[in-house]
């Protein structure tokens, strides 16, 4: 038996159970201070957390007992408790062992891109099941409230470092408000485009665990409504934003990929950011108010202060457009790129022409057509729409400074001067990323991908040949900016050179 205390809670572990009782508190941002408050909101915390975690949440249990006695013998204590006699109540969960927190795992670098695509797809799902909160839904403290009340405990806290001047928290809190202002018309327009939802709130790597091969979100914020009625990407950010403040920033480009991916939310990337600073800040306060101590508060501070840098010149932002016949590997290649711009800390997400085609159709991803379903999930109407969804999305990703890579076959040169055209009039750069590999292989791959069922594509040789007809290729002007990869080895030999083109190019503009 074993009983953790928090600053609002007591937790006792007791074989394959652990049982959470409220304290009798009131505070700024909360209120425990009756027991039928405290009844009210472990049944809250029952609720949204049955959302993410149903085989974590089991029940709620009066407790008739005082503690002190109760943790003797709780086995007991509870089957002699009942509604008429309570005098506290207590969430009943199914108990989980430290290294299944995302949190433990991260720190001892067990943490893949594997994860990272299982907690997407986990959020993402989640988000989606939300619906949005009524039109008339007004937050009783809005966002800016709390960002300027988190700034009032870090300015005045008698623990903050001493290497934390005042002038510096001055100018961050200066940029934080001057990007939330900046911010407001798109944030009202989120709401209205239905984005904010009655989220989690509370989504770092202490609150996520993996749990019998199953990711799920647990402990989500239940005493106050404002701080989980907010923007889907403001509930993600939290996560990218913990796994940046722990020096992985390949795992948290890749949960953001994954998690646009899934839900097609590449216009909530304008406020990530933002987002993630608040987060930041957010940490670095509670680890001032007692949980985390000194080389918590560092840690945060040091991911605040590089959220809200300005940036560099001349980092521009770089779509990566990537061209290739079905089977040569480019959606390979293109996941092998974002994931070695990502570890090397540059915001990317990837988006796929196989996706968005699916996505307009209103298909699963890995349904595949039917003889009469061919023709229309490839009509020239339906690729003119998957092409004007991926022109959109890499704007906005463009748009929001980051790095986008487009995956399509981009066989005509049009759709590549349509896309080259784009970056231009974003202010970004571009390239184009071509993936070559041998007819038998082609064939090889394709008959192969069509077996396993897996990815998104649903091309085979047919289609594959019909590509080959209708191939433009590059003009010189195309050639001078692209990359030529021959795809006729493994993953490995593909990697090394995207590596090495990366590596390279990067030198090139840190000389310049």
């Amino acid at each position: 038996m074993r009983e953790i205390e928090t600053h609002v809670s007591r937790v006792l572990l007791d074989g394959d159970w652990a049982y959470k009782l409220k304290k009798p508190l009131k505070l700024p941002f909360l209120d425990f201070s009756t027991v039928a408050r405290r009844r009210f909101f472990c049944e809250e915390e029952l609720r949204i957390n049955a959302r993410t975690a149903p085989a974590l949440y089991v029940d709620v249990r009066p407790l008739s007992v005082p503690w002190a006695e109760w943790v003797h013998d709780p086995v007991a204590a509870l089957a002699q408790s009942d509604a008429a006699t309570a005098q506290d109540w207590v969430v009943r969960m199914r108990r989980f062992d430290a290294d299944a927190l995302l949190a433990t795992r991260c720190q001892t670098g067990q943490l893949t891109l594997a994860d990272m695509d299982r907690l997407a797809a986990h959020l993402a799902s989640f988000h989606q099941s939300l619906p949005p909160v009524p039109t008339d839904w007004q937050p009783r403290q809005p966002l800016a409230d709390w960002v300027a009340a988190a700034w009032k405990v870090v300015r005045y806290h008698p623990d903050r470092l001493d290497t934390v001047s005042e002038a510096e928290v001055e100018a961050l809190q200066d940029r934080m408000t001057d990007r939330l202002v900046a911010l407001g018309p798109w944030m009202h327009a989120r709401r209205q485009a239905g984005w904010v939802r009655e989220c989690h709130g509370d989504l770092h790597l202490g609150n996520l665990i993996d749990w019998r091969g199953e990711m799920m979100a647990f402990d989500a914020i239940e005493f106050d409504e404002d701080l989980r009625c907010i923007d889907a990407m403001n509930d993600v950010a939290f996560t990218f934003m913990d796994l940046l403040a722990h020096d992985q920033p390949g795992l948290a480009w890749r949960l953001i990929d994954g998690w646009v991916a899934h839900t097609g939310d590449t216009d909530g990337l304008r406020g990530l950011t933002l987002f993630a600073a608040y987060r930041a800040l957010v940490r670095a306060q509670v680890a001032l108010l007692g949980s985390g101590g000194r080389q918590s508060f560092e840690r945060y501070w040091r991911c605040l202060r590089g959220l809200l840098a300005a940036p560099r010149q001349p980092c521009r932002p770089c779509l990566w457009l990537m061209m290739g016949l079905s089977g040569s590997g480019k959606s390979t290649a293109a996941g092998l790129l974002r994931d070695a711009l990502g570890a090397r800390g540059v915001g990317v997400v990837r988006i796929r022409s196989d996706v968005e085609r699916k996505r307009w159709l209103g298909v699963p991803l890995q349904a595949r057509p039917g003889p009469e379903e061919a023709a229309h999930w490839y009509s020239a109407e339906t690729t003119r729409h998957t092409y004007e969804r991926l022109h959109q999305m890499a704007r906005d990703a463009l748009e929001a400074g980051l790095d986008v890579v487009v995956d399509a076959a981009t066989l005509r040169r049009d759709e590549r001067q349509r896309m080259s055209a784009l970056a231009a009039h974003a202010g970004a750069s571009d390239r184009l990323v071509c993936v070559t590999a041998s007819d038998a292989l082609l064939r090889q791959r394709l008959q192969v991908r069509q077996q396993q069922g897996r990815d998104p594509s649903d091309a085979d040789e047919a289609v594959m040949e019909r590509q080959q007809a209708y191939l433009e290729p590059l003009t010189d002007a195309e050639r001078s900016r692209a990359w030529m990869l021959s795809n006729e080895l493994d993953e490995a030999a593909l990697r090394g050179q995207i590596e090495g083109r990366l590596t390279a190019q990067m030198a090139a503009q840190t000389a310049a």
